[in-house]
C-alpha cells in the first residue's frame, strides 16, 4: 500500500508557506481547512495553502510537493490517530473517537490517491474556490530514469 510523503526541492516552501511541512513527513491534501473559506480569506501564505499545499500529518504545515512512498498497515493506524487528534485540536472535535472515522476516509482517499503509482512518483494539488465549494484537482509527475534518485523517499517499517 502507498501513500505520499513531503519532499523539498528547494526552500521556496520554507518562504511562500506560514507553516512548512517537514520533509519526509507523510502527507494528506486536507482540503477540509478551507472548506468555509471565501475570496477574503484568500490571501498571502494562507492563499498559497490554499492553492498548492498539502497538509503533513505531525506538523500540519503545508508542503508543495509529495511523493508516492510505501507504508505499513500498522503506520495508518498511528496516522488516523495523530489526524483525529488534528481534528479535535483544530476542528472542536468532540473526542479521538468521535474523530477517527474522518480522519480514516481522509486517509484512505490519499492511498486512493497514491494507489497504482511507483515509488517516487510526484504528487501536486491546485485548488480553486468555486460557487459549489471547493474543487482539487491532482497532477501525477511520473518519476524519471535519472534525477529523483538523489531526492528519493525510502521507508523502512521504523520510519
Amino acid at each position: 500500500m502507498n501513500l505520499a510523503r513531503a519532499i523539498h526541492f528547494d526552500e521556496s516552501d520554507m518562504r511562500v508557506f506560514a507553516s512548512p511541512a517537514r520533509t519526509g513527513e507523510w502527507c494528506i491534501p486536507g482540503g477540509f481547512e478551507f472548506s468555509d473559506w471565501t475570496e477574503a480569506d484568500l490571501t498571502g501564505k494562507a492563499r498559497q495553502a490554499f492553492a498548492n499545499g498539502w497538509l503533513g500529518l505531525e506538523t500540519g504545515g503545508r508542503v508543495t510537493f509529495v511523493a508516492v512512498t510505501r507504508i505499513e498497515e500498522a503506520e495508518l493506524a498511528t496516522l488516523t490517530d495523530l489526524l483525529a487528534q488534528h481534528f479535535v485540536t483544530y476542528y472542536g472535535a468532540p473526542s479521538i473517537e468521535a474523530a477517527r472515522g474522518v480522519a480514516a476516509e481522509e486517509i484512505a482517499h490519499m492511498v486512493d490517491l497514491c494507489d497504482g503509482h511507483a515509488p517516487n512518483t510526484l504528487l501536486t494539488v491546485a485548488r480553486d474556490l468555486t460557487e459549489a465549494g471547493v474543487k482539487e484537482s491532482f497532477r501525477v509527475i511520473e518519476p524519471q530514469d535519472a534525477g529523483l534518485e538523489q531526492f528519493a523517499i525510502h521507508s523502512t517499517p521504523e520510519g
